[in-house]
């Protein structure tokens, strides 16, 4: 594949620059078609000169007339399936027309995108598909690059700017970043920040990308700071939160799932249980997913171990769990990212031990408002707290239990607590299995580096085959 000096990371090119290189390159020849936000990808293509060597032909069907009678009909027009519509219509057309006179020294390549940028009246969701299907020699069969993008900018001249930066950034990393794959997902928002769009999916696929794994890429958006939170769907594959938590009622519990246990399956049927019993859940669809903080990804050294990563999504896939993965988002700004995709009622579980962390006023130190600001933060928009008890005496098993209502605090918040508990915002969950209390994800991990055979009992079937199968957590 291609390589050029910025790959080394010792030079940032700017916009121009990037779209200049492709246009010297006499193999790369292709489509622009975009939908919604002007044609600012392919305009940076043009401003940079030499463009008849590259631009086949540029075409935005904004119309949906037009647009239906070349793409087809499309429930949604920003939409993946109509980004996906575009580019196989558009790659088609290529070989079709010029294998004959340029196929065996070209390289062809469709870029498309179809985008809801900041309408007249301001009150739309403004984010945007975008994609490139390219080949890396003549002949050869193409890859995708796909990605979902949310756009920040106020208004709608500067969404446009950043989509056409972004859209450059994505071609010339397709051409020349290729081969790695990592060093491509940093360069997508070179010449922008992360204040003016967001990335929250990114997806390779094709000849050339058989050993890229998806999960690690669309992880590494948060490690870098291309978005605060990843989603993935019960089989493990990344999805954007917006289609998965979409005006849905959303129940979460926080952990490190190291490995998943029956105590966690307990809790989340516990809450759920009482979830639904909501008067604001009634009859509506409900999303119940398990969520990772990048802390909880950690290893020595603070870097990201991915191998264990790739363990637990593997675990929990194999359990039909949702997995959202986040940038250490402290309960308030957790809420506050729902509430993004949807107004409905959003519940949290958790346990004892977590709750009273939950009251550490140090925590909060960056808020002016400390503690109190959090938690008006937190419950102001319809969230629940439900708290899964613990044993007072871990070496006790029918011993007395610690839950909401006698968590250890000091006195100066007792009275908050008093008021947590007296509104129903923080309630303890009934009808749990007593007999998994004494059981902690970090004793039966260490059971599973040990070889005892015991651990088996205490993780789902589904997640103890996975386990011995693939030799994980050892």
């Amino acid at each position: 594949m291609d390589q050029t000096p910025s790959q080394s990371g010792h030079e940032l090119l700017t916009t121009n620059r990037k779209a200049l290189v492709i246009n010297l390159d006499e193999t790369r020849y292709g489509t622009f078609a975009e939908i919604g936000a002007g044609q600012e990808v392919a305009r940076h293509f043009f401003q940079a000169g030499g463009a008849a060597g590259t631009v086949a032909k540029t075409m935005s069907a904004y119309d949906m007339a037009f647009s239906d009678a070349i793409y087809g009909k499309s429930q949604r027009y920003v939409s993946r399936h109509r980004l996906e519509t575009m580019l196989r219509h558009e790659y088609e057309l290529l070989p079709e027309r010029l294998s004959g006179s340029r196929g065996d020294t070209t390289r062809f390549f469709v870029f498309a995108n179809t985008i809801a940028a900041k309408s007249y009246r301001g009150n739309n969701e403004c984010h945007g598909w975008l994609g490139v299907r390219f080949q890396t020699e003549p002949h050869r069969p193409p890859c995708d690059i796909i990605a979902h993008v949310r756009l920040w900018d106020r208004d709608n001249i500067t969404q446009q700017q950043a989509v056409g930066v972004f859209g450059v950034n994505l071609i010339y990393g397709a051409f020349y970043l290729a081969h790695d794959p990592a060093a491509l997902v940093r360069s997508l928002i070179d010449n922008l920040s992360t204040s003016r769009i967001e990335v929250d999916l990114i997806e390779f696929a094709g000849p050339d990308f058989a050993a890229a794994d998806n999960r690690l890429l669309t992880l590494q958006l948060v490690e870098e700071g291309l978005t605060n939170a990843v989603f993935f769907g019960p089989g493990g594959s990344p999805q954007i939160p917006a289609e998965a938590f979409y005006k849905k009622a959303v129940l979460v519990q926080r952990g490190s799932f190291h490995p998943i246990t029956h105590v966690h399956l307990d809790m989340m049927r516990c809450a759920a249980d009482r979830f639904a019993q909501e008067p604001a859940v009634a009859d509506k669809p409900v999303v119940q997913l398990l969520e990772m903080s990048m802390s909880k990804l950690r290893a020595a050294g603070g870097r990201i171990d991915h191998r264990d990563f790739l363990e637990r999504v593997d675990t929990l896939s194999a359990v039909g769990m949702n997995v959202l993965v986040s940038n250490d988002l402290p309960y308030f700004r957790l809420t506050s990212y729902f509430r993004r995709y949807t107004p409905e009622m959003v519940g949290f579980t958790m346990g004892a031990r977590a709750l009273g962390h939950l009251f550490d006023e140090s925590a909060y130190a960056e808020l002016d408002g400390g503690i109190l600001e959090a938690f008006g933060r937190l419950f102001k928009s319809n969230v629940r707290l439900y708290v899964y008890p613990r044993l007072k005496n871990p070496q006790d098993p029918a011993g007395p239990l610690v839950d909401a209502s006698n968590i250890p605090l000091p006195e100066k918040l007792r009275d908050l607590h008093a008021h947590v508990l007296h509104n129903g915002l923080v309630q303890t969950l009934t009808g749990f299995d007593r007999a998994l209390l004494p059981v902690f994800a970090r004793d039966v991990f260490d059971a599973i580096c040990r070889g005892d055979p015991g651990w088996e009992l205490l993780v789902p079937a589904a997640a103890a085959t996975v386990i011995k199968e693939r030799r994980l957590f050892i």
